[in-house]
């Protein structure tokens, strides 16, 4: 689930989207660190007027407290995911005419370093953070399992097609023997039952898994420890109106 909030002075909930507010080619990485605690990586495209704060509900268990979460900064690694899509270009034929081997397309990186992020352990906990993060309490009712759970809370700045860079963490989930896909949008304050996605889901697991493809090439290092090296990587891409709801994946 990914839900947004502006951080303009609009009051606590007024003027809460704008009708530019836009987020595109969002990307999801996920593996299993161990048997309890799951990595997760998240970038997309944001065009927003003003300043805004993204929440991640996440599935961690409760009475974990703040402990439950710990970020991984990734500002020295903005092209991992551009670095992950380039496993998947297929290897030069060997023998007669080979051409050129596309490219995979790059995103520029406007920005660096360019939020805040917090952990807020329960929905009781928004109190404990600026009024301006909060979404209405009738946006948690109407998803139960987030209201379960814990939220990754990042400050993003105001700018147009921006590619965030990756942001990362691991966390203590509640269902350790799957990865967890954070796909409920949330961008006008309720939802809806169906959305619109333009998402590509990344992972690396044991096993292989129906509707994902396997990379081509091996991963070179282990990107601060999300990433197995020298193993391959698994990817699918979620395109057009579906279901407005979280992807899990058995691990």
């Amino acid at each position: 689930m990914c839900c947004f909030s502006p951080l303009a002075p609009l009051g606590l909930f007024g003027g809460l989207f704008a009708p530019t507010f836009k987020v595109a080619g969002t990307r999801i990485f996920a593996r299993h660190e161990d048997a309890g605690t799951q990595l997760l990586a998240y970038a997309m495209r944001l065009t927003t007027p003003s300043p805004v704060a993204m929440i991640l509900p996440l599935p961690t268990r409760p009475g974990d407290g703040e402990d439950a979460l710990a970020f991984i900064d990734l500002s020295a690694r903005p092209r991992f995911f551009d670095d992950l899509e380039k496993l998947f270009q297929p290897p030069p034929r060997k023998g007669g005419f080979q051409g050129i081997a596309p490219q995979a397309r790059t995103l520029t990186v406007h920005k660096v370093g360019a939020f805040e992020a917090s952990f807020v352990p329960s929905v009781d906990d928004f109190d404990r953070l600026d009024p301006r993060f909060r979404l209405p309490t009738a946006t948690w009712n109407d998803v139960p399992d987030a209201r379960d759970g814990g939220f990754a809370v990042f400050q993003l700045d105001a700018g147009s097609d921006l590619a965030v860079h990756p942001m990362a963490f691991r966390f203590r989930g509640r269902r350790p023997g799957e990865l967890f896909f954070p796909t409920v949008h949330v961008h006008d304050g309720k939802v809806h039952s169906t959305a619109n996605f333009d998402h590509t889901l990344y992972l690396q697991a044991p096993t292989e898994h129906q509707g994902f493809e396997t990379s081509f090439g091996l991963t070179e290092d282990d990107a601060g420890g999300l990433l197995v090296p020298r193993a391959t990587v698994a990817r699918r891409s979620i395109q057009g109106t579906h279901p407005n709801r979280d992807t899990w994946v058995e691990g």
